[in-house]
Protein backbone atom coordinates (compact mmCIF):
# COMPACT_ATOMS: atom_id res chain seq x y z
CA UNK A 1 0.00 0.00 0.00
CA UNK A 2 2.76 2.61 0.97
CA UNK A 3 6.26 2.44 -1.06
CA UNK A 4 8.60 2.97 2.02
CA UNK A 5 11.50 3.27 0.33
CA UNK A 6 9.96 6.21 -1.60
CA UNK A 7 8.87 8.21 1.15
CA UNK A 8 11.01 10.82 3.50
CA UNK A 9 8.19 12.68 4.86
CA UNK A 10 4.47 11.48 5.97
CA UNK A 11 2.06 14.47 6.54
CA UNK A 12 -0.52 14.08 8.29
CA UNK A 13 -3.65 15.28 8.96
CA UNK A 14 -5.29 15.55 12.45
CA UNK A 15 -9.35 15.12 13.00
CA UNK A 16 -10.48 11.72 11.29
CA UNK A 17 -6.95 10.77 10.43
CA UNK A 18 -4.64 10.94 13.76
CA UNK A 19 -7.52 12.04 16.02
CA UNK A 20 -10.91 9.98 16.09
CA UNK A 21 -13.42 12.47 15.06
CA UNK A 22 -15.89 11.42 17.12
CA UNK A 23 -15.28 14.00 19.08
CA UNK A 24 -15.73 16.76 16.78
CA UNK A 25 -18.88 14.69 15.17
CA UNK A 26 -20.67 14.88 18.96
CA UNK A 27 -19.53 18.08 19.57
CA UNK A 28 -20.73 19.75 16.63
CA UNK A 29 -23.33 17.92 15.65
CA UNK A 30 -25.23 16.87 19.35
CA UNK A 31 -23.90 19.42 22.34
CA UNK A 32 -23.60 22.67 20.27
CA UNK A 33 -27.01 22.71 18.50
CA UNK A 34 -28.10 21.32 22.10
CA UNK A 35 -26.93 24.59 23.75
CA UNK A 36 -28.14 26.74 20.69
CA UNK A 37 -31.02 25.33 21.42
CA UNK A 38 -31.32 26.19 24.97
CA UNK A 39 -30.52 29.68 24.51
CA UNK A 40 -32.36 30.57 22.17
CA UNK A 41 -35.43 28.68 23.07
CA UNK A 42 -35.75 26.49 20.08
CA UNK A 43 -35.69 22.55 19.26
CA UNK A 44 -32.47 20.96 19.65
CA UNK A 45 -33.66 19.57 15.77
CA UNK A 46 -34.24 23.68 14.51
CA UNK A 47 -31.10 24.64 16.31
CA UNK A 48 -29.13 21.78 14.65
CA UNK A 49 -30.77 22.84 11.48
CA UNK A 50 -30.12 26.87 11.69
CA UNK A 51 -26.03 25.92 12.40
CA UNK A 52 -26.17 23.28 9.00
CA UNK A 53 -27.43 25.98 7.12
CA UNK A 54 -24.79 28.54 7.93
CA UNK A 55 -22.20 26.11 7.98
CA UNK A 56 -23.65 25.25 4.41
CA UNK A 57 -23.11 29.23 3.49
CA UNK A 58 -19.48 29.04 4.82
CA UNK A 59 -17.76 25.75 2.93
CA UNK A 60 -14.22 25.37 2.01
CA UNK A 61 -13.55 29.15 3.76
CA UNK A 62 -10.92 29.21 6.93
CA UNK A 63 -14.26 30.15 8.64
CA UNK A 64 -15.93 26.83 8.26
CA UNK A 65 -12.56 25.65 10.69
CA UNK A 66 -12.66 28.90 12.67
CA UNK A 67 -13.72 28.35 16.67
CA UNK A 68 -13.19 32.55 16.58
CA UNK A 69 -15.69 32.36 13.99
CA UNK A 70 -18.32 29.89 15.44
CA UNK A 71 -18.13 31.73 19.02
CA UNK A 72 -19.28 34.87 17.32
CA UNK A 73 -21.71 33.81 15.43
CA UNK A 74 -23.62 31.22 17.79
CA UNK A 75 -22.97 33.65 21.30
CA UNK A 76 -21.39 30.81 22.78
CA UNK A 77 -17.25 29.80 24.18
CA UNK A 78 -16.45 27.41 22.01
CA UNK A 79 -12.95 26.52 23.07
CA UNK A 80 -14.73 25.92 26.41
CA UNK A 81 -16.68 23.77 25.00
CA UNK A 82 -14.09 22.29 23.60
CA UNK A 83 -12.14 21.60 27.30
CA UNK A 84 -15.41 20.53 28.56
CA UNK A 85 -15.75 17.99 26.37
CA UNK A 86 -11.85 16.73 26.37
CA UNK A 87 -12.52 13.76 27.90
CA UNK A 88 -13.97 12.73 24.43
CA UNK A 89 -10.61 13.62 22.52
CA UNK A 90 -9.14 9.86 21.85
CA UNK A 91 -6.30 8.68 18.86
CA UNK A 92 -7.43 6.51 15.86
CA UNK A 93 -6.34 3.30 16.40
CA UNK A 94 -2.46 2.62 16.66
CA UNK A 95 -2.06 6.80 15.19
CA UNK A 96 0.58 7.45 18.32
CA UNK A 97 2.58 4.23 17.67
CA UNK A 98 2.28 4.54 13.93
CA UNK A 99 3.78 8.54 14.59
CA UNK A 100 6.46 6.92 16.83
CA UNK A 101 7.30 4.53 14.21
CA UNK A 102 7.75 6.64 11.19
CA UNK A 103 10.37 8.93 13.18
CA UNK A 104 12.03 6.16 14.45
CA UNK A 105 12.64 4.57 10.57
CA UNK A 106 14.39 8.32 10.16
CA UNK A 107 11.70 10.01 8.24
CA UNK A 108 9.84 13.14 9.33
CA UNK A 109 5.91 13.15 10.43
CA UNK A 110 4.36 16.50 10.29
CA UNK A 111 1.03 17.58 10.81
CA UNK A 112 -0.80 20.02 7.98
CA UNK A 113 -4.93 20.70 9.54
CA UNK A 114 -7.60 22.66 8.83
CA UNK A 115 -8.15 22.59 12.36
CA UNK A 116 -8.30 25.99 14.27
CA UNK A 117 -5.17 26.54 16.83
CA UNK A 118 -7.38 26.87 19.80
CA UNK A 119 -8.77 23.53 18.14
CA UNK A 120 -4.93 22.47 18.24
CA UNK A 121 -4.44 23.53 21.67
CA UNK A 122 -6.83 21.38 22.86
CA UNK A 123 -6.12 18.40 21.67
CA UNK A 124 -2.55 18.75 21.98
CA UNK A 125 -2.89 19.77 25.98
CA UNK A 126 -5.35 16.30 25.99
CA UNK A 127 -3.10 13.45 23.97
CA UNK A 128 0.62 15.50 23.79
CA UNK A 129 0.64 14.98 19.46
CA UNK A 130 2.89 17.62 19.08
CA UNK A 131 5.71 15.64 21.42
CA UNK A 132 5.23 13.04 18.75
CA UNK A 133 5.74 15.98 15.66
CA UNK A 134 8.75 17.10 13.89
CA UNK A 135 6.32 20.10 13.01
CA UNK A 136 3.36 21.56 12.68
CA UNK A 137 1.16 23.45 10.63
CA UNK A 138 -2.29 25.03 10.52
CA UNK A 139 -3.86 26.36 7.46
CA UNK A 140 -5.15 29.40 9.30
CA UNK A 141 -1.32 30.45 9.32
CA UNK A 142 -1.42 30.29 5.52
CA UNK A 143 -4.70 32.01 4.62
CA UNK A 144 -6.13 29.18 2.65
CA UNK A 145 -7.74 25.82 3.78
CA UNK A 146 -5.89 22.42 2.80
CA UNK A 147 -8.38 21.63 -0.71
CA UNK A 148 -6.64 24.89 -2.31
CA UNK A 149 -3.60 24.82 -4.39
CA UNK A 150 -2.47 27.76 -2.43
CA UNK A 151 -2.11 26.19 1.20
CA UNK A 152 0.34 23.72 -0.75
CA UNK A 153 2.60 25.90 -2.79
CA UNK A 154 2.51 28.27 0.90
CA UNK A 155 3.37 24.77 2.52
CA UNK A 156 6.29 24.04 0.52
CA UNK A 157 7.55 27.91 1.38
CA UNK A 158 7.88 26.68 4.86
CA UNK A 159 8.64 23.08 5.14
CA UNK A 160 12.10 21.25 3.79
CA UNK A 161 9.47 18.30 2.45
CA UNK A 162 10.11 17.26 -1.20
CA UNK A 163 6.55 16.17 -2.28
CA UNK A 164 7.93 13.46 -4.89
CA UNK A 165 8.89 11.79 -1.50
CA UNK A 166 5.76 12.03 0.50
CA UNK A 167 3.46 10.41 1.83
CA UNK A 168 0.37 12.26 2.67
CA UNK A 169 -3.09 10.43 5.04
CA UNK A 170 -6.11 12.46 5.11
CA UNK A 171 -9.96 11.81 5.63
CA UNK A 172 -10.43 14.22 3.18
CA UNK A 173 -10.66 13.12 -0.67
CA UNK A 174 -10.97 16.93 -2.20
CA UNK A 175 -7.83 17.52 0.27
CA UNK A 176 -5.91 14.27 -1.20
CA UNK A 177 -6.81 15.38 -4.64
CA UNK A 178 -5.33 19.22 -4.05
CA UNK A 179 -2.49 17.38 -2.58
CA UNK A 180 -1.70 15.14 -5.26
CA UNK A 181 -1.96 17.92 -7.86
CA UNK A 182 0.35 19.68 -5.60
CA UNK A 183 3.01 17.05 -6.44
CA UNK A 184 2.80 14.73 -3.43
CA UNK A 185 3.58 11.00 -4.63
CA UNK A 186 1.60 8.96 -2.35
CA UNK A 187 -1.61 9.93 -0.72
CA UNK A 188 -3.97 7.23 1.70
CA UNK A 189 -7.71 7.90 2.49
CA UNK A 190 -9.16 6.76 5.94
CA UNK A 191 -11.91 4.39 5.76
CA UNK A 192 -13.54 5.25 8.99
CA UNK A 193 -12.69 8.68 10.38
CA UNK A 194 -15.43 8.36 13.44
CA UNK A 195 -15.03 5.03 15.22
CA UNK A 196 -18.67 4.73 16.01
CA UNK A 197 -19.92 5.52 12.50
CA UNK A 198 -20.01 3.07 9.37
CA UNK A 199 -17.03 2.40 7.61
CA UNK A 200 -17.13 4.23 4.14
CA UNK A 201 -16.58 2.73 0.96
CA UNK A 202 -16.20 3.22 -3.16
CA UNK A 203 -13.35 5.92 -1.47
CA UNK A 204 -11.36 7.65 -4.76
CA UNK A 205 -8.21 6.76 -2.88
CA UNK A 206 -6.60 3.74 -1.49
CA UNK A 207 -7.51 3.83 2.22
CA UNK A 208 -6.63 2.21 5.72
CA UNK A 209 -8.48 1.02 8.76
CA UNK A 210 -5.84 1.07 11.34
CA UNK A 211 -2.51 2.63 10.99
CA UNK A 212 -0.98 -1.24 12.17
CA UNK A 213 -1.99 -2.16 8.13
CA UNK A 214 1.05 0.24 6.99
CA UNK A 215 3.43 -0.21 9.55
CA UNK A 216 5.64 -1.95 7.15
CA UNK A 217 9.05 0.09 6.94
Amino acid sequence: MVEWPEVDTVLLDMDGTLIDLYFDNFLWNERLPEMVAGTRGIGVAAAREHLYAHMRGVPRSLDYYSLDYWSRYSRLDIVALHRELSHLIEYRANASRFLRAVRASGRRAVLVTNAHPKSLAVKDARLGLTAELDDQYSAHAFGHPKQYGEFWSTLSQHDPYDPARTLFIDDDADVLAAARESGVSQVLCVAQPDSRAPKRSALRYPALDDFQEIMTF
